[in-house]
């Protein structure tokens, strides 16, 4: 189902406000412009009541919300996505992130190709970005990965190019796994396992170095102990998806669980923090 979503007056907060609170409601991707954003949702997890009950809690006083939904048939989302919004990027001056259909694309040392379907994931996004530039900062030869709600998989391309292995990309959504796997393939990084499900596809046995986890607060405070199970001493864990406001809640949580938080980064409002567990 595509949403479409009026927003007025218009902001770049109102509309990332929006998409977080329909993130919680299992919708999977966003398309903001200067009216407003379109969202989209699988046809057999639309419900307007709770679309409705969602938009009466919009927090954000003055802004008038309208909508109209219609089915969009599964199709091939490249088309649109060059036409309409996924531009080539450059994060930290060492990593481009780029389509197979761009001309002209800036240089850099890890050259990362993504072809989006309905799956989320291209380096536009604050949180994105922020988990791309926690990859460049940090050292994964020879590390094991995790990368929870991979989408595109995108960080776990990077991390692969930068000597992470093996790498585990975990996402609820067959989209997102499909697109995921054809994108490990564009890019001949290997030793990339893709798995279709949520935390309860981890093997019990399983240790990573580094996890990985750009989903959205809720989500990562309900699984968050599920991805310290399979941490070892001294592994490291980033987590995005959530605005600057909530990195106390998320702390806190960490912390009960034994981690240690080193810290947190910010672009827009939208953070990713850092944990380790001794």
């Amino acid at each position: 189902m595509q949403v479409r979503l009026r927003v007025e007056p218009c902001s770049e907060m109102a509309t990332d406000v929006l998409a977080a609170m329909l993130g919680e409601i299992e919708y999977e991707s966003f398309v903001p412009d200067e009216q407003g954003v379109t969202a989209f949702v699988p046809q057999g997890k639309y419900d307007e009541a709770r679309l409705r009950e969602v938009l009466a809690q919009f927090p954000i006083d003055g802004i008038t919300l309208s909508y109209e939904a219609t089915f969009v048939p599964g199709q091939d989302w490249n088309e649109e996505w060059e036409k309409n919004y996924f531009k080539p990027i450059v994060v930290g001056n060492e990593c481009v992130i780029h389509s197979t259909f761009h001309h002209d694309v800036p240089q850099a040392q890890y050259d990362v190709l993504i072809d989006p379907k309905m799956a989320f994931g291209t380096g536009h996004h604050e949180t994105t970005t922020l988990m791309l530039q926690a990859i460049l900062d940090n050292d994964f030869a020879g590390r094991s990965l995790l990368d929870m709600g991979c989408g595109t998989a995108v960080l776990a391309i990077l991390a692969c190019m930068k000597g992470a292995g093996p790498v585990v990309a975990v996402d609820i959504d067959e989209f997102a796994t499909e697109n995921a796997v054809e994108n490990v393939r564009l890019n001949g990084v290997s030793g990339v396992e893709v798995r279709l499900g949520g935390a309860e596809v981890l093997k019990e046995e399983e240790r990573f170095d580094y996890v990985l986890a750009n989903i959205n607060r809720n989500i990562l405070l309900a699984d968050m102990c599920a991805y310290v199970a399979h941490m070892k001493s001294g592994s490291r864990i980033f987590m995005s998806g959530f605005y600057v406001e909530d990195i106390q809640v998320i702390r806190a949580e960490a912390e009960r669980l034994g981690l240690r938080f080193v810290g947190h980064s910010e672009k827009n409002r939208w953070a990713a923090v850092e944990c380790v567990k001794e």
